[in-house]
């Protein structure tokens, strides 16, 4: 088990986030050779990659120096060619940040020059899609000039639009002005005749000091929204009929496995949570992030990005492991080197992803709430893990087959490491030649053996998720271990894996009445409540956790309404706990029970009909 865990546009104390707009093929490039830049070490054959191949996430299927040529011409592509060629990091960025410029530029002296024919606005645009690529960097380090040049940009869309509706030479004054402010402040700060050493490449423009932070963002192709269908999430005190709200440690629990403000950043900064990459305590299959992962559903969470410190220059990303049943599938890690699961996620939290040390009560929240994963219901199992009445002769004839002992396994079965009632587990690692060797004679190939449970859901599969069937996993295994299979035993063995790795309901259904704000509304309402035992308390510490999270996501949870008359509502929900927020830190704790009281009416009052 591994807790891996977004788009430039969530905030920091927010884990809702949305799907992020496409990028222009350069800018693309040109945000992404930043990423990569400031990886350690540098994967140069990606980077080249990002301007010789089509960037995802981009739109267009031209690769970016191609595109830069057609914009700021042949010079400023092969700036970039010997750039990468150089493999010099400084000399690459400032090639690019030229070629940029120019390609803005390109775009707005085409916008002035078809003022008059009408075809204006499509430059316009273009050029502000380029310009998007810098924006967040002037933002961060000079508001007030960012106010300045969306104010220009503004002018130049309207005054462009005015002039495709033969309006006045008026018009062409204001684009011109507009158009001149633009191309000055960009040329100043990001295609300057020398540029100021930088440490770390960033966005920033280049006249930003030293104590100026440079925004964090992820590189364009990123994907960290929840997995679609959404899977369903199975808990062992709702099984039994318990209110999480009831349970204040599992419900506190529960909110900052949705939490990114428990990590530093730059996770804490770009929205991601435990919940990221484990939402509904699955793994999130369409997770990625370039350069951190080979693939969709991967990370590498001890490489350079998350917590440099913790960085083992090795590219190693690991498959996002379910967390599913959790308590019964220690040891934790993926080679099973963490006995505790509460010493695990202090690893995770503070070494991984760089975020301060939890206090005990937090770590005993996270546990409380994560050990409550169960399996997914399959009725097609019993308890002992044998297959249920109704199976299928290939089911009855694949099952013999995993009990079976083979002579190429040492007289051992697939039973013997994933014992049917141990939940397919023995909870123990092994070699079984997966893991290429650090080094000669190493011995570190060995393996937490995986449950086979809910198997079905979470393909791709092995440690780095190089099968992507569980056909492939059989024929790996029989040549790996010369079992000698037959076509027959292979298709057998196949059919008994998606049986055992079934389920009976594995995602979430939604209708008219249970909808995805819904769910997210009662589950963050439920962290709140966690606050009628934190408030009397006085425990500032963890309570302002709570408000600063659940806050956030409430008001961002608007965007999923479908009764859009309610939003208001939810905004004066989110209102009252920033609020009783405000009232802890000025240490009036009276005002903080009478807000958190406000909370309470609030919700009473428009649960009914927000929906």
């Amino acid at each position: 088990m591994a807790l891996f865990f977004c788009v430039s546009t969530v905030s920091a104390a927010q884990a809702t986030s949305l799907a992020e707009a496409p990028w222009r093929p350069e800018a693309a490039a040109w945000r992404s050779t930043i990423f990569f830049g400031n990886l350690a070490p540098i994967a140069w054959d990606r980077v080249a990659d990002l301007w010789r191949e089509p960037v995802a996430g981009a739109g267009g299927d031209r690769p970016p120096l191609d595109v830069l040529g057609d914009l700021a011409g042949e010079e400023a592509a092969k700036d970039v060619e010997a750039a990468l060629a150089a493999q010099d990091r400084a000399m690459l960025f400032e090639a690019a940040s030229r070629g940029l410029v120019a390609a803005l530029l390109n775009r707005l002296d085409l916008a002035e020059a078809a003022l008059e024919a009408g075809g204006a606005p499509s430059y316009v645009a273009e050029a502000r899609a380029i310009y998007r690529a810098f924006e967040d960097g002037v933002v961060a380090a000079d508001p007030a000039a960012a106010r300045r040049l969306g104010r220009a940009w503004l002018d130049l869309a309207s005054a462009a639009s005015a002039r495709a509706r033969s309006a006045t030479g008026a018009d062409a004054q204001r684009f011109g002005a507009a158009k001149a402010e633009i191309a000055a402040y960009v040329a100043r700060e990001y295609a300057p005749a020398a540029f100021a050493p930088r440490a770390q490449l960033s966005t920033l423009p280049n006249s930003a000091g030293a104590e100026i932070e440079a925004p964090a963002f992820l590189p364009p192709g990123s994907r960290i929204q929840d997995q679609s269908p959404l899977p369903k999430l199975v808990l062992n005190f709702e099984e039994q009929g318990i209110d999480e709200a009831d349970l204040p440690l599992v419900a506190y629990g529960d909110m900052m496995f949705d939490s990114p403000l428990i990590f530093g950043d730059p996770a804490r900064t770009v929205g991601i949570a435990c919940s990221t990459c484990h939402n509904r305590s699955e793994a999130n299959r369409d997770f990625f992030i370039p350069g951190t992962a080979h693939r969709p559903g991967a990370a590498d969470v001890d490489g350079g990005f998350f917590n440099p410190i913790f960085n083992d220059r090795r590219d190693d990303p690991l498959d996002i492991p379910s967390l599913r049943g959790l308590r019964f599938t220690g040891p934790y890690g993926r080679d099973g080197r963490f006995a505790s699961l509460r010493d695990f996620t202090r690893n995770v939290i503070v070494n991984e992803f760089a975020g301060p040390e939890p206090t005990p009560f937090m770590l005993d929240a996270l546990v409380a709430y994560m050990t409550e994963f169960d399996f997914l219901p399959n009725r097609r199992l019993g308890t002992d893990g044998r297959l249920s009445a109704g199976a299928s002769e290939a089911e009855q004839r694949g099952e013999a087959l995993f009990r079976a002992p083979f002579t190429g396994m040492d007289g051992r079965s697939c039973a013997s490491c994933h014992v049917p009632s141990a939940n397919f587990l023995d909870r123990q690692a092994h070699d079984i030649g997966s893991v290429s060797p650090g080094y000669e004679g190493a011995r570190d190939g060995a393996l937490d053996t995986p449950t086979l449970l809910g198997a079905r859901f979470t393909a791709p599969y092995m440690h780095d998720g190089a099968l992507p069937t569980l056909d492939s996993v059989v024929d790996w295994f029989d040549a790996r271990f010369a079992l000698g299979l037959s076509p027959r035993d292979r298709a057998d063995l196949v059919i008994y894996l998606e049986a055992i790795g079934d389920a009976d309901e594995p995602f979430e259904t939604f209708d008219a009445q249970r909808t995805r704000f819904r769910l997210a509304f009662e589950e963050l309402t439920t962290f709140a409540s966690t606050l009628a035992t934190l408030i009397p308390r006085r425990d500032a510490r963890h309570a302002l956790l709570l408000i600063d999270t659940v806050a956030a996501d409430l008001a961002a949870e608007t965007a999923n309404m479908g009764n859009l008359d309610a939003r208001e509502d939810v905004y004066r929900l989110a209102a009252a706990l920033d609020a009783a927020g405000g009232a802890i830190r000025a240490g009036d704790w009276a005002e903080a029970e009478a807000q958190w009281g406000e909370f309470g009416r609030i919700r009473d009052k428009i649960d009914e009909r927000m929906f």
